[in-house]
């Protein structure tokens, strides 16, 4: 995915979407991207034994000896990366060790922001959205949307609507993709079609129920002629409002 990247603020939406971000991962996963792009092969080094020894932290965060270890680590890069700085503002891999220590210091949508720059965004987005750890939740849509150019609480609500309703035929798991990447998935969209997944619709019906999902103007009024004749009145108001909820029971009353 091309393009000229996204501001701190819109990484920091990933961290917002979840209280179990977890940091040990990110970390990890940050680092992974970003230290084969330090091209001084010593400071490449010197990154590594701190990103190591920070995981390590991490992982077992009520460890002092690994917390002080990893304070020590990561002062002694940042010691390098200034000096360095200061004897040469061109000097090779300043701008990925910089992006690093944002890492290390957990800062992790301000490194993503710099990331982004030389390792591209995809990379970086899979970091992040698995780091969300969510449960049942769809990480290939999440990161279909985001590719399309949603932002990432959207892609995370779709994602998490998909994984939720996973159970759902694979039909109306279609509508809910084509309706995501459009950006009209909202709360009604959702309810109606639940109602639909329970309808217990034929194949030929839920075909019905998918074209009048997506608008069919002449299906929507023949249907609500249908419904009128069988006496639904109200429901055929409804179809011919635009009101989804009035789908699941138009389909079931087409013959099988």
């Amino acid at each position: 995915m091309k393009h000229a990247g996204h501001p701190a603020s819109w990484w920091a939406q990933f961290l917002d979407a979840t209280e179990r971000f977890d940091v040990a991962s990110v970390t990890e996963g940050l680092s992974d991207e970003i230290m084969p792009k330090i091209s001084s092969r010593l400071l490449r080094r010197e990154a590594e034994l701190a990103a190591d020894v920070m995981v390590r932290h991490l992982h077992k965060p009520s460890s002092s000896e690994l917390s002080e270890r990893a304070g020590r680590a990561v002062d002694r890069l940042e010691a390098t990366v200034q000096r360095l700085s200061e004897r040469a503002a061109d000097e090779e891999g300043l701008v990925e060790a910089y992006a690093l220590l944002h890492v290390l210091r957990g800062r992790y949508p301000e490194a993503a922001a710099e990331a982004e720059k030389f390792v591209g965004t995809m990379p970086l987005l899979k970091v992040f959205v698995e780091g969300m750890r969510l449960e049942r939740f769809d990480m290939s849509l999440a990161m279909r949307l985001v590719g399309a150019g949603q932002t990432p609480a959207a892609a995370v609500r779709s994602g998490l609507v998909v994984g939720k309703y996973g159970w759902w035929p694979d039909w109306l798991l279609g509508v809910v993709t084509e309706r995501a990447l459009a950006g009209t998935l909202d709360a009604a969209t959702i309810k109606a079609l639940d109602q639909c997944a329970y309808a217990d619709l034929s194949p030929w019906q839920a075909k019905i129920a998918r074209r009048l999902l997506g608008g069919d103007e002449e299906l929507i009024e023949a249907t609500a002629q249908r419904l009128e004749s069988l006496g639904a009145i109200g429901a055929a108001g409804k179809l011919r409002d635009g009101d989804l909820t009035a789908v699941a029971l138009a389909a079931r009353m087409v013959p099988i």
